[in-house]
């Protein structure tokens, strides 16, 4: 996704929640997310990718914060969970939302959108083999080989030439992995506080903020530009992608996963890119090729069979019968 959220909600779904409870939300997450690369267009075209990502970060731990004092809640405490926000917050925000910025200086928004929807596809054997928090089945494998597939399709292996756009998509791509990376990190060490989401994504915006801070002007040789040296468009996409991407978009989200669940939450991965191309081409006038979304599909399909949800769909209507029966 365009943002790693924290959640300590177990992945246990309510039972009996009416579609129009959940469906508008999630199509407003898709939107937020999948227009969140429309912004990062937009900002890169003045911004250095490090101080838009900075902005971005200021502006949601901005609205976080605001958020806490409404409902009179705190941060974190522990000096254990800083640590692993503050890693999380590299991982999981810094540096895959500058990545995209560098890959966004190269290709098309609609593109970058669609590599974010790998993200699933590299959770899966980084929790594996690294932080043992999931097993490998034969159903998993297979959806890994049928998205590797999707991949290579979206990158349109059989006709690379390297130069800007093979960059661009490679930044994109390794901004996904890191983004693999946080998501079993968080459930391996941050996961099982009792701490709200609220404050602990507050927690993990606040770190990658720091740390932005830090480095950006290190980097970049430069100071940070005032708001009012740039456009409003500019400026606008900034405060969109901090307060609705990182904001808005993580109480939604939150809202959904204790709703109905974090597996059935997840399914906003797949509609994600569609909204991306759908601005990308209307928006920005950008240009696709045939593969680009045909790959985008397999790779979605990679993610569908690597977490089940087929099988939940064809086994969904046998339950049902049974609870009717019951």
């Amino acid at each position: 996704m365009s943002g790693v959220s924290t959640v300590s909600t177990t992945d246990r779904a309510e039972s009996g929640v009416p579609l129009q409870a959940w469906l508008p939300t999630m199509l407003a997450l898709a939107a937020i997310w999948g227009c969140s690369f429309l912004f990062i267009s937009v900002g890169v075209r003045e911004l250095h990718p490090l101080y838009l990502a900075l902005g971005r970060v200021v502006a949601g731990s901005l609205v976080l914060l605001t958020i806490l004092a409404v409902k009179r809640e705190s941060l974190p405490r522990e000096p254990r969970l800083w640590l692993h926000s503050f890693v999380v917050g590299a991982i999981g925000s810094a540096i895959p939302w500058t990545l995209f910025g560098y890959g966004e200086q190269r290709i098309p928004s609609l593109l970058a959108g669609i590599w974010n929807g790998i993200t699933p596809l590299v959770v899966l054997p980084i929790a594996v083999l690294v932080f043992r928090t999931e097993r490998f089945s034969l159903q998993r494998v297979l959806g890994l080989i049928i998205g590797f597939g999707g991949m290579l399709v979206v990158l349109g292996a059989w006709n690379v030439q390297g130069g800007a756009d093979l960059t661009g998509q490679a930044l994109c791509m390794l901004a996904a992995v890191f983004y693999g990376i946080a998501v079993p990190y968080q459930k391996r060490f941050i996961a099982g506080t009792t701490l709200s989401g609220t404050a602990l994504s507050a927690s993990l915006l606040i770190c990658a903020a720091v740390q932005l801070a830090i480095v950006a002007p290190i980097v970049t040789r430069e100071a940070p530009p005032v708001p009012w040296s740039l456009s409003l468009e500019v400026v606008a996409s900034v405060v969109a992608l901090g307060a609705l991407g990182s904001g808005l978009a993580f109480v939604l989200s939150l809202r959904n996963i204790r709703l109905i669940g974090a597996s059935r939450s997840s399914m906003v991965t797949y509609l994600m890119p569609v909204f991306s191309i759908l601005v990308g081409v209307i928006v920005l006038k950008e240009h696709i090729t045939w593969y680009q979304p045909v790959g985008a599909l397999i790779v979605l399909l990679g993610v569908a069979v690597s977490q089940g949800l087929l099988r939940n769909l064809r086994r969904r209507p046998t339950l049902t019968a049974e609870a009717s029966a019951a």
